[in-house]
This record gives structure tokens, C-alpha cells and sequence, in this order.
């Protein structure tokens, strides 16, 4: 009787001894339950982004305004009410060392109908 006692009190330790150190057992819960917890941060982060990326399709869909003010931005249109005024920068002499790379024009599209 003392043996088998023995033998299963044994057979728990090594169990147990398994179950908390080795790779298969709590560690890799712990590490599991720390990238489940990772990941959904990093989904709840995403899922604003793709929310605010739903509605910017949206508008772009239905809404003039938005699609406008994209090619406004990125393709410079400038709208038939509009006056283009482009601005160039004169050069003097002394400041020609300084403004070798700043010597292309500055353009804006600028309302004719001004409101404040």
C-alpha cells in the first residue's frame, strides 16, 4: 500500500511539475492570454480606424464636398467662381545662397466671392 502511495504522490509531482514549468503548460497560457489581450487592443485600434475609413468612403461616394476637396488638395482645381492668383517670390542678391531651393512659385486658388 505504501508503494502505490507513494508511487501516485510521485506521479502528482511530476504532473504538477509539467503543468507549471514546462513550455506546453502554464507559460504558454500566460503568453496566450498576453497576446489575446494584445490583439484586441490592437483590433479594437483598428476597428476606429476602418469606422473612420468607412465614412470618408461614404462621403466620397454621396458627397460632392469631400471629392471636391481632395482634387482641390492633391490635383489643385480651381472651382469657376474662382480667382487664381499665383504668387512669385523676387530674388535679391544677397539672399540668392539662401533661397536656392525655394525658388519655385507659391500658388493658391483664391475665392472671388470673399465671406468672413
Amino acid at each position: 500500500m505504501r508503494i502505490l502511495l507513494s508511487l501516485m504522490f510521485s506521479m502528482l509531482l511530476f504532473l504538477q511539475a509539467r503543468l507549471w514549468f514546462s513550455d506546453e503548460g502554464m507559460r504558454e497560457v500566460w503568453r496566450l492570454e498576453s497576446q489575446i489581450s494584445e490583439r484586441t487592443i490592437e483590433n479594437h485600434r483598428l476597428a476606429i480606424r476602418n469606422s473612420a475609413l468607412e465614412g470618408e468612403v461614404f462621403n466620397l461616394k454621396e458627397g460632392v464636398e469631400a471629392a471636391e476637396e481632395r482634387a482641390r488638395t492633391d490635383l489643385g482645381m480651381i472651382a469657376e467662381d474662382e480667382t487664381f492668383y499665383m504668387v512669385i517670390r523676387q530674388e535679391t542678391q544677397s539672399n540668392n545662397l539662401e533661397k536656392k531651393n525655394m525658388n519655385t512659385p507659391l500658388s493658391m486658388p483664391i475665392s472671388s466671392m470673399m465671406e468672413e
